[in-house]
């Protein structure tokens, strides 16, 4: 009878995680100028001041970061351009993709 009880359970937690991650806008910036942790701070402390921004991941050696941005919220190349400007680097390439997605369109 447990066992019964725990799959009904199982099943509505994943398909809630899915759907919680369903129609999150992400975004890979290229940005020439990474090249220490102290240059990955400087950009996630811009990007986070940003509205809407969920998650950002910076890649270093590839020089990209990837912006999550919550179900309701989207950013814009402009937006993006000057944050990334405002930390002191340059925005080299701006694309959105869906999280699924492993190439940016």
């Amino acid at each position: 009878m447990r066992k019964t009880t725990v799959l009904p359970i199982f099943l509505i937690f994943i398909l809630t995680l899915a759907s919680a991650h369903a129609g999150e806008n992400v975004y890979t910036l290229q940005v020439d100028g990474l090249a220490c942790p102290f240059c990955s701070y400087g950009i996630e402390k811009q990007l986070r001041s940003l509205q809407g921004v969920a998650d950002i991941e910076v890649d270093i050696n590839e020089g990209s970061v990837k912006v999550t941005m919550q179900q309701s919220a989207s950013l814009d190349e402009k937006q993006a351009r000057q944050a990334v400007q405002d930390a002191g680097f340059t925005l080299r390439s701006f694309a959105r993709h869906e999280e699924d997605d492993a190439a940016p369109r």
